[in-house]
């Protein structure tokens, strides 16, 4: 009589574990699988890549009792089907509190030197993926207050204890939401996204990889009558920087809704107000709404808001921080419709498609 498929899946999983006591201390190391054009990401030497800490990793982004509750995995909010973002204006935490952000896509994560929206200080992956295990404003993953109930779960689990000692051989596979974060940050830093028809076109020489429309609305792009280049520039379309552009101005002076500031609430700088870390463009077809906020709904409601110089502009002010790179411009209705075929052209399908990046309880 055949097996279970959840029975088979631990089957499989428990024989590599098995092939893995033979490995050498350490691991086997990660090999990274990227075109010629684009380098590996910088690894923490704190955190070296293995096949064990990744295939870890893997299992745990994808984990539902790695929450409070066990009814939340990190995959909540980072579909993969969506580039690792997701289509809700902001996120919401398993007791039901919002987040103020929109949920950032992962791709190409691991390049980042900011990770966040607003807090230049987060620039480890590691530290990064405990703020929604234990934070509390807002509850994300609700961990803290249950971390026993967490870690007890993962040390009685008929499976997690030897990919642990797999992944982390030098301290016994010691079992720990640090342990954890480790993994998590060396799975995330292979969720790497090269093979879009943009990336065949400009870093493949491959001329026949966008349309007419793609290749016009590119021009348009980084054309000095736009500008969007001036921001969204380099492999990953974002230059890191925190800018304002010009979404808000609730009292004349440029002040945004109390409690979702930007970068003033780290720095306490009043230029601050209202700037937010560019995000990466990649996959930006997959990744609605946007803004920090989710506030933008659709990529022609994008485009409109940079066209008018920022929204709080089309409202009737411009706000007195946007960013003087958000000064606005005139487009035609066509030359909105090319633009947003070569944002279309940021989509990697085999970014989405790749199985190495499913959740493995499927």
């Amino acid at each position: 009589m055949p097996l279970p498929r959840h029975a088979t899946g631990r089957l499989v999983v428990a024989l590599l574990l098995a092939l893995a006591t033979v490995l050498p201390a350490g691991g086997e190391e990660w090999v990274w699988d990227l075109p010629a054009w684009r380098q590996p990401p910088p690894v923490p030497a704190d955190n070296p890549m293995t096949v064990e800490k990744v295939e870890l990793g893997r299992r745990l982004f994808y984990e539902l009792n790695l929450s409070g509750p066990g009814y939340m995995a990190c995959a909540t909010c980072h579909d993969r089907r969506l580039a690792f973002a997701d289509h809700r204006r902001t996120a919401i935490g398993i007791t039901g509190q919002f987040h103020p952000r929109n949920s950032m896509a992962l791709a190409n994560v691991a390049y980042f030197s900011t990770l966040t929206w607003a807090d230049p200080n987060l620039t480890r992956l590691e530290d990064q993926a405990l703020v929604p295990l234990l934070g509390e404003h807002p509850v994300e993953m609700a961990v803290t207050g249950s971390e026993e109930r967490v870690l007890s779960f993962l040390r009685h689990d008929p499976i997690y204890p030897a990919m642990f000692q797999a992944a982390f051989p030098d301290d016994g596979g010691r079992i720990d939401l640090s342990n954890a974060a480790r993994a998590i940050a060396a799975f995330e830093r292979t969720l790497i996204s090269a093979d879009s028809p943009f990336d065949r076109y400009r870093d493949g020489g491959r001329t026949d990889a966008l349309s007419p429309a793609a290749r016009r609305g590119a021009a348009l792009f980084f054309g000095d009558r736009l500008g969007c280049g001036a921001c969204h520039s380099g492999p990953d379309l974002t230059d890191m920087a925190f800018h304002n552009t010009g979404l808000y101005d609730e009292n004349g002076r440029g002040a945004l809704p109390e409690g979702n500031q930007g970068l003033i609430e780290h720095t306490g700088l009043a230029g601050d107000m209202g700037r937010f870390r560019t995000p990466s463009l990649r996959n930006v077809a997959l990744t609605p709404p946007y803004m920090h906020d989710g506030s933008v709904l659709t990529l022609e409601a994008a485009i409109a808001h940079y066209a008018q110089g920022g929204r709080a502009a089309g409202q009737g002010a411009r706000s007195p921080l946007a960013s003087p790179l958000v000064g606005g411009f005139v487009i035609s209705q066509q030359e909105s419709a090319d633009l947003i075929a070569f944002l279309e052209s940021l989509t990697d399908r085999a970014f989405v498609e790749n199985t190495a990046f499913h959740s493995p309880f499927r």
